[in-house]
């Protein structure tokens, strides 16, 4: 059998858009004990804690790549990092409306991220924290990391598992962060549940219009394995996620898509988005 496999994947193409790294990207499964919420519920989420931290360890760049002090969050800020993932742990969540569920997922996610690279700093990048289970562990995400209303849950649980099913919008993408230069920026604030459709929005553009995001040169349109990982939330095919794309563009940038059918290839850097040097 896994002399099978192996002879599949190496006849399937290994790059471009469409490749087999797709096959391997986690499918948005609904998780039907996390449907649970309140419509009526007027509780709001502050996140002050949260959002505080965020504006100390959270750097932008002339680059426009958000950059994070993982240093500062391995020694001097760990206890407060720890202290907020723990108080996020004691939030009811199904108690709360949709809006609010929803900036507390995304923070949920965020927060554990940063604090599961801060517990391995320093690395390279955060597919070097193999502690998921299983012979072909690659990175944290599968590893149970947080426990929320007495059930365990990984970082993929959050995303694939809540986020995406639950909320069907593909800008979830662009809100939680995986570490990495060439992932959506960490925003350096706190996402709150009045603000979320604002914050979504703003991100999305800032992705977008930035070259790790969508390139077009030469004729070519490049843009970021995100899209190709998760193509089924970007319309589920190439002129769905054109159309994503030029609805986020700035005006150059959807004039040189306006005409464009097909992508050309993708980027990701996975490396730390760390504001120590590599």
């Amino acid at each position: 059998m896994y002399r099978a496999a192996l002879l599949f994947l190496l006849i399937l193409p290994l790059g471009g858009f469409g490749s087999a790294e797709r096959l391997f990207a986690p499918s948005a499964e609904r998780w039907p004990r996390w449907e649970r919420h309140a419509p009526d519920s007027r509780e709001r989420l502050e996140f002050v804690a949260w959002d505080a931290l965020l504006r100390r360890v959270v750097t932008g760049s002339g680059d426009g790549i958000n950059r994070v002090d993982y240093r500062s969050l391995a020694g001097a800020e760990a206890e407060t990092l720890a202290g907020i993932v723990a108080e996020l742990e004691a939030v009811p969540v199904s108690t709360l409306n949709r809006s609010q569920q929803l900036a507390y997922w995304i923070n949920l996610y965020n927060a554990v991220t940063l604090q599961v690279v801060a517990r391995h700093y320093p690395v390279a990048s955060i597919r070097d924290i193999d502690i998921s289970p299983g012979w072909f562990a690659d990175g944290p995400w599968d590893a149970a990391l947080v426990t929320v209303e007495g059930v365990a849950l990984t970082l993929n649980d959050i995303e694939h598992r809540i986020l995406r099913p639950v909320w069907s919008d593909p800008r979830i993408h662009y809100a939680v962060n995986c570490a990495s230069l060439g992932c959506p920026n960490l925003a350096p604030t706190a996402y709150r549940g009045g603000d979320a459709e604002r914050q979504l929005a703003e991100a999305a553009r800032s992705y977008v219009n930035h070259p790790r995001g969508v390139t077009v040169a030469g004729g070519e349109v490049v843009v970021s394995k995100i899209y190709d990982w998760f193509l089924e939330d970007f319309g589920g095919s190439v002129e769905g996620l054109l159309a994503h794309l030029r609805r986020y563009a700035s005006p150059d940038l959807a004039a040189a898509l306006a005409e464009k059918r097909e992508i050309g290839g993708t980027v990701y850097d996975w490396a730390l988005n760390d504001t120590a040097d590599p």
